[in-house]
C-alpha cells in the first residue's frame, strides 16, 4: 500500500515499495523487539513487574497511532518516519514478551502453567484475525475507488486517496485493543512470587497469595503487622545482589548452560523461519498465485482472504491445540515434533517448488501446514 501511494511516479516498478524501503521497515520492528526484550527484562526484575506492565503497552499505543499519522515532508521521507516509530513500538512489543509470559507463569498453578503459557501466546492468532478482518473490511469499504485501477501502477486519483486511508485505518485499529487492555494492565497486582522473593515482603505475599486462590485480584493484610514484619526481616534477611558474575558463573555450568542454550537457540531457529515468512506473508501469496487479479480491489481482497485462510486454516488451531495438549503430551515432545515436521514441509516446498505451483492448492496447502507447526 505504501508502494501506491509513495512510489506511484518511481521510474522502476511505478506502484511498488523499493526492496531496500520495505526490509528496512520490517526489520525496524524487530530491531526494537531486541532492545525492549532487553530493557523491559531487566527492569521487571528491578523495580517489579507490576511497574512495567502497562507501560510497554502506552509505547505500543503511542507509536502505533504516530505510525497511522506518519506523513513525507521535504526534509523527511516516509519510510525514515515509519521506521522510528516501529523501532519505538518494537521495544514496547520487546517489552511484552517477557512480562506478559513471567507474570502469567508466575500467577499459574504448575498443573496448567504451560497450557497458560500457551494460552497468552495463542492471542497472536486472535490478533493476526482480527488485522485480517480488518484489511478485508477497508477492503470493501473502498470498493468503488479500488475499481477504477487495474494494477498498482495504475492507482492513482481517487484509488491512491482510497489506499492512503487504508493502510492509516489498518495500522491505527492495532491501537484499539491495546486500549481496552491498558486499564487491566495498570491495575492488574504484583506477582506474590516477586513480592516475596524479591520485594522480600512476606505478608504482603502471603495475602496476595490467599486472594488469588479467592479469585480477588489483591490482598490486603495488616499494615502494622507488615510494617513490623519487614523490619524484622532486614536484620535476619540478607539478599544479595547478582551481578553479571554470577550470572556467567551460573550458565557456565553445563546443566544450567545447556537449558537456556537450548530454549534461546530453538527460539531463534524457528523465528528465523516464522518472522521471515510471517512479515511476508503478501509477497508469498502473491508468488504461489493466490493474490492476483484484474483489479486494485482484488488484489488487495485476494490478500486478505488468503492471510484469513493462512490464520484459520494455520495459525490459530496450531496455536490452541498447544494450549490443550502441551501439559499432555510436555514441551519437549512438541518442540522435536514441530521442528522434524517444519524440516520436511520447507524441504518439500524448496525442492519441489515448480512442480507445486503446477498443482491447484498444493503450495498453499503446504504453507497453511507449516503456519500450523510453527504454532504447535
Amino acid at each position: 500500500m505504501l508502494g501506491v501511494v509513495y512510489w506511484q511516479t518511481a521510474q522502476s516498478k511505478p506502484g511498488t515499495i523499493p526492496t531496500s524501503a520495505d526490509t528496512a521497515i520490517k526489520v525496524a520492528t524487530s530491531g526494537g523487539t531486541v532492545l525492549g526484550q532487553v530493557g523491559f527484562g531487566m527492569l521487571a526484575d528491578i523495580v517489579g513487574r507490576k511497574r512495567m506492565y502497562g507501560l510497554e503497552l502506552i509505547l505500543i499505543i503511542f507509536a502505533t497511532l504516530a505510525q497511522s499519522l506518519s506523513a513525507a515532508s521535504p526534509g523527511m521521507s516516509i519510510v525514515g518516519l515509519i521506521i522510528f516509530w516501529r523501532v519505538l513500538m518494537g521495544i514496547g512489543i520487546g517489552g511484552d514478551y517477557p512480562l506478559s509470559s513471567i507474570i502469567t507463569s508466575e500467577f499459574a498453578t504448575t498443573k496448567w502453567r504451560g497450557a497458560m503459557m500457551g494460552a497468552v501466546f495463542a492471542m497472536q492468532g486472535i490478533g493476526q484475525l482480527a488485522a485480517a478482518l480488518i484489511a478485508l473490511i477497508v477492503t470493501a469499504g473502498f470498493k468503488e475507488s479500488l475499481l477504477t485501477a487495474s494494477s498498482a501502477s495504475a492507482c492513482d486519483g481517487v484509488c491512491q486517496v482510497a489506499v492512503d486511508k487504508m493502510w492509516r485505518v489498518i495500522i491505527g485499529f492495532g491501537a484499539v485493543p491495546g486500549c481496552i487492555a491498558l486499564y487491566y494492565r495498570l491495575t492488574i497486582p504484583e506477582t506474590p512470587r516477586y513480592t516475596f522473593d524479591v520485594a522480600r515482603d512476606v505478608e504482603k505475599a502471603g495475602e496476595d497469595t490467599k486472594a488469588y486462590v479467592q479469585g480477588k485480584a489483591e490482598g490486603h493484610p495488616d499494615e502494622v503487622c507488615r510494617v513490623r514484619a519487614i523490619a524484622e526481616a532486614e536484620g535476619r534477611i540478607e539478599t544479595p545482589k547478582a551481578s553479571f558474575r554470577d550470572f556467567v558463573a551460573h550458565y557456565k555450568q553445563w546443566k544450567y548452560g545447556k537449558v537456556l542454550l537450548g530454549t534461546a537457540g530453538s527460539w531463534f531457529f524457528l523465528d528465523v523461519a516464522f518472522y521471515g515468512l510471517g512479515l511476508n506473508n503478501s509477497i508469498i501469496l502473491s508468488a504461489i498465485g493466490y493474490s492476483k487479479g484484474d483489479s486494485m480491489y482484488e488484489i488487495f481482497r485476494r490478500t486478505a482472504v488468503g492471510n484469513l485462510i493462512l490464520v484459520c486454516a494455520g495459525a490459530i488451531p496450531g496455536y490452541w491445540v498447544t494450549v490443550f495438549t502441551v501439559d499432555i503430551i510436555g514441551r519437549k515432545t512438541i518442540q522435536l515434533m514441530g521442528f522434524a515436521v517444519l524440516t520436511i514441509i520447507f524441504v518439500v516446498i524448496g525442492f519441489a517448488y515448480d512442480k507445486l505451483l503446477q498443482h491447484n492448492g498444493a503450495l498453499l496447502g503446504l504453507y497453511i501446514l507449516a503456519q500450523f507447526f510453527f504454532n504447535f
